[in-house]
């Protein structure tokens, strides 16, 4: 029974400190065109971040997780939320406006699978159209910034 209460006081507190990081979909944005805002989040294990699709035709889709975490997918012009699990590097992309770059990515806690988020990263940006360049900021981003939230200057590619 005590460790029944435990268990469930503790899921409790972990509960009441998560936090939200909403990501806007738009197509223009501080940083330019087809972006989320911000592009780089921090979070913790336990977090949730939810995408809005603030301007339509946006759709978020994962391209590199921590292990142990399954892939995601949206619907067109639908906000999602995504629980983070797991500690490392999630990528993510909008599928239509991938050419452009419009992409993002959360580090959650320590960046345990960093060399696979940075294949993903640099794959997308051999595809790249436009916007070249800003996983290098983003590679600099995950690891040096240690606490907070912000925005890259542009997304990842």
């Amino acid at each position: 029974m005590k460790k029944s209460l435990f268990a469930l006081l503790l899921t409790a507190s972990v509960s009441a400190f998560a936090a939200n990081h909403e990501v806007k979909m738009l197509n223009n944005g501080a940083d330019g065109g087809m972006v989320f805002e911000p592009g780089f989040v921090k979070a913790a294990v336990g977090d949730t971040v939810t995408f809005k699709p603030t301007h339509k035709g946006h759709w978020v889709q994962s391209k590199a997780v921590p292990e142990g975490v399954e892939n995601f997918l949206s619907e067109e012009d639908q906000e999602f939320t995504l629980k983070l699990t797991k500690e490392g590097v999630y990528v993510y992309t909008c599928p239509p406006h991938r050419m452009m770059n419009m992409s993002g990515v959360i580090q959650v806690g320590k960046p345990v699978n960093k060399a696979q988020a940075q294949a993903a990263v640099d794959e997308m940006e051999k595809r790249a159209m436009q916007n070249k360049g800003p996983y290098i900021r983003l590679t600099s981003a995950i690891s040096n910034n240690r606490k907070g939230q912000y925005a890259v200057v542009y997304c990842l590619s």
